[in-house]
């Protein structure tokens, strides 16, 4: 694991700001203070109105390693305080006040010499898929060998976030394996009705317990406790189940 990197705030400048669903933008940050991130971290956007009033919100980095680029997705939430201004308002040139990084559990990086690996369960619920995304990129990055598979629940093919990234990932390494499950409307073609995550699909599609692997659960509230119940259920162990949750913002 490396070295944990100390949290403060950062001022950054916007570099690019573009469409990543219809709902959703991703955000390229500049920050010449930035130390760096381990895939899976956080960090807090603040936000301050010109009468002085403030509102800060957390959200999944993107991004991965050295250096002081930060690469954000939001998806908008309509009613919420933050996410409406940086999904619609937001240009580049423009700056943002920073915290972080953040998480030390909720993260993932290669093992180091002489540690044994393990492979790597990831499960995503919408949005959720930004943090595991990270990790999926450090791990092509890194020329790791451990297994790693994805289990991407989202609503429509338009909906998914890093769809060229995760294809050219899966693509180009043989130890990742992407499976994504449509809830409200497939691909044409595709081999199976829309349909939520079951424990039976759930089973099918993830790493089994016996092969011990780390497991990262990132999505909205309920569907992260239903899927780290069924795998502990499973006899996955509670302590290598690891969850991030979201809600508003």
């Amino acid at each position: 694991m490396s070295a944990r990197r100390p949290a403060s705030w950062h001022v950054a400048t916007v570099v690019s700001s573009r469409l990543e669903t219809p709902t959703a933008r991703r955000i390229e940050l500049d920050a010449p203070t930035w130390p760096g991130n381990d895939a899976g971290s956080h960090l807090d956007v603040r936000l301050t109105a010109p009468d002085g009033y403030q509102a800060t919100r957390s959200y999944s980095i993107a991004s991965a390693g050295d250096g002081t680029r930060v690469v954000l997705a939001i998806d908008e939430l309509p009613d919420g305080e933050v996410s409406p201004f940086l999904v619609h308002d937001l240009r580049a040139g423009d700056q943002l006040e920073l915290h972080g990084p953040l998480g030390a559990f909720f993260v993932w990086s290669p093992p180091e010499a002489g540690e044994a690996a393990r492979p790597v369960q990831l499960i995503a619920g919408g949005s959720g898929v930004v943090p595991l995304y990270a990790m999926a990129a450090a791990h092509a990055a890194s020329s790791d060998g451990t297994e790693f598979r994805l289990l991407y629940s989202v609503r429509t093919p338009e909906d998914v976030f890093f769809r060229e990234e995760l294809t050219a990932l899966a693509a180009g390494m043989p130890a990742l394996a992407v499976d994504f499950v449509y809830t409200r409307r497939t691909p044409d073609g595709w081999p199976t009705p829309p349909g939520r995550v079951t424990r039976d699909l759930l089973d099918a599609a993830t790493l089994p317990a016996a092969s011990e692997p780390l497991v990262y659960v990132c999505g909205p509230t309920p569907f992260v406790e239903v899927v780290a119940g069924w795998l502990i259920d499973a006899g996955h162990k509670p302590g290598d189940v690891r969850t991030e949750r979201f809600g508003g913002s």
